[in-house]
């Protein structure tokens, strides 16, 4: 061992033991936290005394429980930031640090050894840094510069001074494996270590592997939308995922992980990310699907479609009755046109074409649609405050019906009917409404006309609270009034409308009708009902993050924004895998910035991908237009590969053969990618010899490692050591529309990328073949 790796290896052990030490101290601290925490829960109700009898000694009670529910939460709290960092020293226990800058601060002559890990490390007399935080300031030294003249940014200003040297460890277990000198940026031994291992079931932190461009994006701050658009592994979702740990440290003060949220593509993706910010001593942020909010907001009035099926119905349904119209209805329902001709159809209401339900009660109307209209429109002032006018109004019509229903037949026969405690219940109530109270109770004398007008209430009660939650709105068949007046639509669309639009009328009003609504339909239908009622908007959302973004409409974003005023958003995407039926062939972001003004928008690109090897990638970059953007990382491997089979026979032998083989040079997860759900399910089926093979559905929550059938939409944001692409033929992804994709499905692949195609290839593979970027053979 070098004298310089022997210098380290003493230092090192020395930050081990102070680790060591403080893992200590931290245990029995956690330990007696805890059992503080336990006390209080256990004795809560021995501390308070609890007195109502005047109103001093109930303010006195309720001073005490608040004093001990305050104790409880500062318990509680310092409880759990003791476990948090008590799993933080855990983790640098394994690796404490890894990596180092020599860094000589103007006006002073000796450089100062800076050691980076993933959380600060101060020695026992809590004097000097030993680690410093990834996220502090001085660290982003480590991944922007190389030697020479050097600054970054603190509160107080920019401290400028020159890079010495530039170190990476590589420490597993308080051992230092090996040391060494980098350049511009981290070291691509490192990289090349980390990328070839197979991958895992979680996303992992990559502190220790961040690039210059990674590094931008992660400590951006400026504005209210970042937009990155990253080639397929480029990292830009794990970049996003340690913005958000830098944020929450940066901000410590004034952010936590609950005004945070992560809009994921699926369960799996979010399982899939979930091990990130745990891994730096972080609590997870919030996670969910565009489609969880809707099914949220929606599910109780309608059947809401999901985004992956229509997908599924725009890749199979191809000879559907009306399946040009319900694509062009897609993309049109999608556009930021729609999104106006939906604000401009509010503001029409104000004068006209308002839609209420009849208030019933017993099969009868009580006030119809058309008199509740009728006084809407008699309004001058706002269209909210209308509508609050018109809810006490009918409330008011409601108080007069009951009066007028007391005497009536069905009343008696009510009273007739409740049982034995209906009768005691109704009788202690109205006792006490006229002051008796104990064992008084039992000289009142119930009058039937009291009890006929408890009755009455109690039998309107529930027409009283959908009359206060405004459901006499019929906001389906506003929506619905779209569609069936023809007049509308060209009156509010300055665009124009598809051709197909008579068609496109016919299914949304048939899936209204039949209480379903399709995926296209669910923002505007939202929308429209938020604009009617006012918002209802998140402001204690500070942050939020969009995955997988060129999958959202412009709607969608112009939603979002209204969602959560008070949000700064990250937005990540790739051009070339918008494979939703909404993607134009020229989609990109240039709509979004729009979303907030230029001057509160920043892009960055990121075209350097490290997932694939850079065979993989010289093949998949070529599948694309303006593929020749995208950078390889330098890591060997072999070229892809396409078997031509002559049928389904020995297309699955092959398949079978190929993943013996995968499996026996170690490979950890093996997917069989297919276009679509139905064509995976019968992959499956036809499959199902292989040992331990799992079908991936939508819906599926947990990444699954191991050999796995998966649609290509689902497999979109996750890696693979192996990829094989079920069918290649001209057959399956013969459109031009299917390019995305394809492409998608085959970017998935770290190592290893096989083709197999039943009869002949797909025209997306002629000029690979031709420039000898994939190599062929037939069975």
């Amino acid at each position: 061992m070098s004298k310089e790796l022997q210098r380290e290896q003493k230092r090192l052990n020395g930050v081990m033991e102070t680790i060591r030490n403080e893992i200590g101290k931290m245990e029995k601290e956690t330990s007696r936290l805890k059992n503080e925490v336990v006390h209080i829960r256990k004795h809560f109700w021995d501390e308070v005394k609890v007195n109502t009898d005047t109103f001093d000694d109930f303010l006195e009670t309720i001073i005490g429980l608040r004093q001990e529910a305050q104790a409880l939460s500062v318990s509680q709290s310092t409880h759990r930031h003791s476990s948090k960092r008590l799993a933080t020293l855990r983790r640098m226990e394994e690796i404490p640090y890894f990596g180092r800058i020599d860094f000589t601060e103007e006006g002073t002559s000796a450089p100062e050894p800076i050691y980076i890990g993933i959380s600060s490390l101060v020695d026992a007399e809590g004097e000097d840094f030993l680690i410093y935080d990834w996220r502090a300031p001085i660290s982003s030294v480590y991944y922007d510069y190389q030697p020479g003249p050097a600054m970054y940014r603190t509160p107080g200003g920019p401290i400028e001074g020159n890079l010495e040297k530039k170190w990476q460890y590589l420490i597993r277990r308080g051992v230092l494996q090996s040391m060494f000198d980098t350049s511009l940026t981290i070291g691509d031994e490192v990289l090349q270590q980390v990328l070839g291992k197979g991958t895992d079931k979680h996303m992992h932190n990559i502190v220790a592997t961040i690039q210059q461009e990674q590094n931008k994006i992660i400590r951006h701050d400026r504005g209210r939308l970042l937009i990155v658009h990253g080639a397929a592994g480029s990292g830009k979702t794990s970049a996003a995922m340690q913005r958000i740990a830098y944020l929450l440290y940066k901000y410590r003060d004034q952010l936590n992980t609950d005004q945070i949220i992560l809009f994921s593509p699926n369960k799996m993706f979010s399982s899939y990310v979930s091990n990130v910010l745990p891994e730096l001593g972080e609590e997870n942020m919030q996670q969910a699907t565009f489609q969880e909010y809707l099914d949220h907001r929606l599910s109780k009035e309608f059947d809401v479609e999901n985004p992956y099926e229509q997908l599924e119905y725009v890749l199979t349904a191809t000879n559907a009755p009306f399946y040009s119209s319900r694509v062009a209805g897609i993309t049109f329902k999608a556009s930021v046109q729609f999104f106006e001709a939906i604000q401009s159809y509010t503001k029409s209401l104000k004068s006209s074409g308002m839609v209420f339900k009849n208030i019933n009660f017993r099969g009868e109307p009580l006030v119809t649609s058309q008199q509740i209209a009728d006084k809407f429109y008699q309004g001058s002032t706002k269209f909210h405050s209308r509508l609050d006018q018109l809810k006490d109004w009918l409330l008011k019509q409601i108080a007069e019906a009951e009066k007028l229903e007391v005497t009536k037949p069905w009343v008696q026969e009510e009273i007739e009917l409740l049982s034995d405690e209906e009768y005691h219940k109704a009788y202690t109530y109205l006792a006490e409404k006229k002051g008796y109270k104990g064992e008084a109770i039992h000289d009142y004398e119930i009058e039937d006309e009291g009890l006929a007008r408890l009755v009455v209430r109690r039998k309107f009660q529930p027409l009283r609270k959908r009359i206060k939650a405004y459901h006499f709105v019929d906001i389906k068949g506003i929506y619905r009034q779209l569609f069936t007046d023809h007049t509308l639509i060209d009156q509010l669309y300055a665009g124009g409308i598809p051709e197909e639009w008579p068609d496109l009328c016919v299914l949304t009003v048939n899936m209204l009708d039949d209480g379903k609504l399709y995926y296209e339909d669910a923002t505007p239908f939202l929308l429209l009902k938020e604009l009617i009622f006012g918002f209802q908007s998140n402001s204690s959302i500070r942050h939020i993050v969009v995955d997988e973004a060129q999958d959202y409409s412009t709607f969608q974003f112009e939603f979002l924004k209204r969602l959560f005023p008070a949000a700064r958003m990250t937005v990540l995407g790739d051009f070339n895998q918008a494979i939703f039926a909404h993607a134009s062939e020229t989609v990109d972001f240039h709509r979004l910035t729009s979303l907030y003004g230029p001057e509160d928008t920043e892009v960055i690109n990121m075209a350097r991908s490290y997932r694939s090897t850079k065979p993989i990638i010289e093949f998949t970059r070529r599948l694309v237009p303006n593929g020749e953007r995208i950078i390889p990382f330098e890591r060997n491997g072999d070229r892809p590969v396409l078997t031509q089979l002559k049928d389904q026979t020995e297309l699955h032998r092959c398949i079978a053969s190929k993943v013996d083989e995968l499996r026996s040079q170690g490979y950890q997860s093996i997917a069989i990618i297919c276009k679509s759900a139905e064509e995976s399910l019968k992959a499956y089926h036809s499959l199902s010899g292989i040992e331990g093979i799992k079908l991936i559905k939508n819906g599926s929550s947990e990444y699954e490692q191991g050999v796995v059938v998966i649609p290509s939409y689902l497999s979109k944001g996750i890696e693979f050591d192996a990829v094989l692409i079920y069918d290649a033929s001209a057959e399956v992804y013969g459109e031009e529309s299917l390019r995305r994709i394809f492409y998608t499905a085959c970017t998935r692949a770290m190592h290893s990328l096989q083709l197999f195609s039943v009869g002949e290839h797909s025209p997306f593979l002629r000029n690979c073949i031709q420039e000898d970027l994939i190599q062929t053979e037939s069975v």
